[in-house]
Order: structure tokens, then C-alpha cells, then sequence
């Protein structure tokens, strides 16, 4: 079976996300891209998925850098390279018969490109989605686990008795 490499485009995220649209018009950029790498961090755990977030040097300037965070690899491109041409290149090194890449953007002529290059594409907002989706997957999963340990922790009862009691509120 294929790895899946989702590779991110950050800032059409941001862009195409509206409660990250609304902190970047309210000049909080940095707070939108750090609830970016949370939520992706979230969806990254939910799904196993190897994830690479690209952030070009357009509202940063500065040297080209990676690292790690919220378990995710971050990427700051050079000041005169786009993330765009970042992750085609990158998406190009690494699709292979081994890792299936996924590149995250709805720029359509990026799209085409890494289409080209081997990789699939999804739009932003169908990102936004299984993200929305994940995280309700693991709210519902958590409620049910701690229902689950509270009829356990909380009572004296052994489990014989719960079912006794059970059936007898069942009559």
C-alpha cells in the first residue's frame, strides 16, 4: 500500500478557509496561520496522513527554512521562490510507486500542474470538509469513551448489577 503525502499550499488555505479569512483580514495573520498548522495538526493525527505545509515568503520575507511543529513539517520558501513552485517541484521529487501525493490548493493552474507530475489534487474548501469531518469523528468517539468510563468509575455497582438495574428501569 501507497504512503499518502498531503503536501498543503498554506496561504490558499488561509485564503479559502473563511474563519481563517476572517482573522487575516483582521491583521492576525500569524494567529491564522498557527490555527492553520492546529487544525491540519488535528486532521494529521486523525488520519495517519504525512503532511508538509508550505508557506511562501510573501508576507515574510526571509531565508528558506523547515522544521517541525504541532507534529507537522513546515516549510518557509526563499524570498524569491513561490510556494507554488515549491510544491510542484516538491511534489514531483516526491510522488513515486511508493507515496501517493495529494497537493492541497485551489489555485487551478497549480492544480494542473502537480496533476502533470503524478500527484492529486483537492480543492481547500473540500479540506475544510474532512477536516470538519475528522473532528467530529473524534468528538463523538471521545463522548463515547467517557460515557463508557463514567458508568464504570462512578458507581459501586458491579457489572451484574448495572445489567440488573438495567433491565429493571427497562420494565
Amino acid at each position: 500500500m501507497k504512503e499518502k503525502l498531503l503536501i498543503v499550499d498554506a496561504y490558499n488555505m488561509i485564503g479559502n478557509w473563511p474563519h481563517l479569512t476572517k482573522l487575516k483580514m483582521d491583521n492576525r495573520l500569524e494567529d491564522a496561520r498557527d490555527e492553520l498548522l492546529k487544525e491540519l495538526s488535528e486532521y494529521h493525527k486523525y488520519t495517519k496522513t504525512r503532511m508538509i505545509v508550505v508557506f511562501d515568503a510573501m508576507y515574510v520575507p526571509g531565508n528558506a527554512k523547515s522544521f517541525q511543529k504541532y507534529d507537522l513539517e513546515v516549510v518557509w520558501t526563499s524570498k524569491n521562490e513561490t510556494a507554488d513552485s515549491y510544491i510542484e517541484a516538491l511534489a514531483k521529487r516526491k510522488s513515486d510507486r511508493f507515496t501517493q501525493v495529494v497537493v492541497a490548493t485551489s489555485d487551478q493552474a497549480e492544480q494542473w500542474t502537480v496533476f502533470a507530475a503524478g500527484a492529486l489534487r483537492i480543492p481547500a474548501p473540500e479540506v475544510l470538509e474532512d477536516v470538519k469531518r475528522a473532528k467530529k469523528e473524534v468528538n463523538l468517539e471521545a463522548r463515547i469513551l467517557a460515557d463508557q468510563s463514567q458508568v464504570f468509575r462512578n458507581t459501586p455497582f458491579n457489572q451484574e448489577t448495572l445489567l440488573k438495574l438495567a433491565q429493571l428501569r427497562d420494565k
